[in-house]
């Protein structure tokens, strides 16, 4: 049997002479197991909010974007094309103009992002569950579309039914001077265009991104040849890392190979940022919790300080009197951190499986906040409680044991 752990058992379940103790021991568990379960569950919503970002990137974003280093556009040829489309593991290679535009409708005007895409982006399917009204087509029977986010919809009081009516878009012509005459419509490419489908995925998209085919963007911004980005899908099961790497090693260093990560980097980022600001702050309290076992510590050290010297004479050592009062400190803060893990973990299954919590949101894409929990984040949880625990219980503990010498 641990000699030090047996009595500092015995000297947590006694009842202790002095009532004071017993209540800042209590507090401390307390503080502890509400600490750790507030940690535990905060953790598990950021991480639920980094894999709802995620989900909406993978029905908007491709698997990997090829894009210039430096510029907006490059040139793109049949044998770049057919070399990308060969490599294996790679399902399709979506070729993409993007600029902003001026869309004009009735007495209505805004600017978007303007999108031109290839036939693969509708093979793909990948606004095909985002469609709220009309269709996914860009051209059809000779005839180009457009596909636009609701929110562009929405400012623009677009009328899906009015095929009388297009949509105007603008964009200035590259007449290759330094000084364009704004005022004039001479120094604006236009053409019309019909709507044919409105998408919801997220606010950033819907109020800004239109779709439209290849060819018209291609002749609106009169870019010829040239590309701003290349979007790839690969194929499942396939290895994306290798081909995002063999990618970057045919193209060269003059382009850009993300995967859908990187692409929103910042964002992600500022999640990841502000995760572990969230969790520095809330150890922070766990810590302040903690000094309460310090002082609990202290005062029983004070009180046993008879049971030390009998200790000492039965030749204990100085080791074993300091590892009691450690373990002490380690019986209340562990007590409460496993309460705590314990009542984080029901808290997010709850959450998982009944959402109890909305979001609060009328239009929200999910009703209820989204949680995932992580074995790393229950790890770094109980590491941060036994460093706190180690550090608040040393001093009582060394202090004990010199009372008990000097004695």
């Amino acid at each position: 049997m641990n000699f030090p752990l047996y009595i500092a058992r015995r000297y947590f379940f006694a009842k202790k002479k002095a009532s004071f103790i017993s209540l800042i021991s209590n507090i401390s568990m307390l503080g502890v197991g509400v600490g750790v379960t507030a940690l535990v569950i905060v953790l598990s919503v950021f991480n639920g909010l980094e894999d709802f970002q995620r989900g909406l990137y993978k029905s908007f974003d491709p698997n990997l974007k090829i894009s210039p280093k430096e510029g907006k556009n490059f040139l793109v040829s049949e044998a770049l094309l057919k070399k990308l489309q060969q490599t294996e593991g790679v399902a399709s290679v979506t070729q993409v103009i993007q600029e902003n535009a001026l869309l004009r409708y009735r007495d209505a005007q805004m600017v978007v992002n303007l999108k031109g895409v290839d036939d693969n982006f509708i093979r793909q399917n990948r606004l095909k569950n985002s469609i709220l009204q009309g269709n996914l087509v860009l051209h059809e029977k000779g005839q180009d579309y457009m596909v636009m986010g609701t929110g562009v919809y929405l400012t623009l009081g677009v009328n899906l039914e009015d095929f009388l009516t297009p949509v105007e878009v603008w964009f200035p012509k590259n007449t290759g001077s330094k000084t364009i005459d704004f005022t004039s419509a001479d120094a604006f490419s236009r053409l019309n265009i019909l709507p044919s489908g409105i998408f919801a995925i997220e606010q950033e998209y819907d109020d800004n991104y239109v779709f439209v085919p290849l060819s018209f963007a291609k002749e609106l911004f009169e870019y010829g040849n040239k590309r701003t980005a290349l979007e790839v899908q690969i194929k499942s099961g396939a290895d994306l890392a290798r081909i995002q790497s063999s990618f970057s090693n045919l193209l060269g260093d003059q382009f850009i190979v993300q995967n859908q990560d990187e692409q929103h980097a910042t964002l992600l980022r500022a999640i990841k940022i502000e995760k572990l600001f969230v969790f520095l702050t809330l150890s922070f309290i766990i810590g302040i919790a903690s000094f309460n076992i310090f002082f609990s510590l202290s005062m029983l050290a004070i009180e046993k300080k008879e049971d030390v010297k009998t200790l000492y004479a039965m030749g204990a050592t100085s080791d074993i009197i300091m590892k009691i009062f450690l373990f002490e400190g380690a019986i209340v803060a562990f007590s409460g951190a496993i309460f705590g893990l314990i009542l984080g973990f029901l808290a997010c299954w709850l959450q998982e499986t009944f959402g109890f919590i909305s979001m609060g949101i009328a239009n929200a894409l999910v009703d209820a906040y989204p949680v995932k929990m992580q074995f790393s984040d229950f790890l770094y949880t109980s590491l941060t409680v036994s460093l706190l625990t180690v550090l608040a219980s040393y001093f009582p503990a060394r202090r004990a044991t010199e009372a008990g010498i000097i004695s």
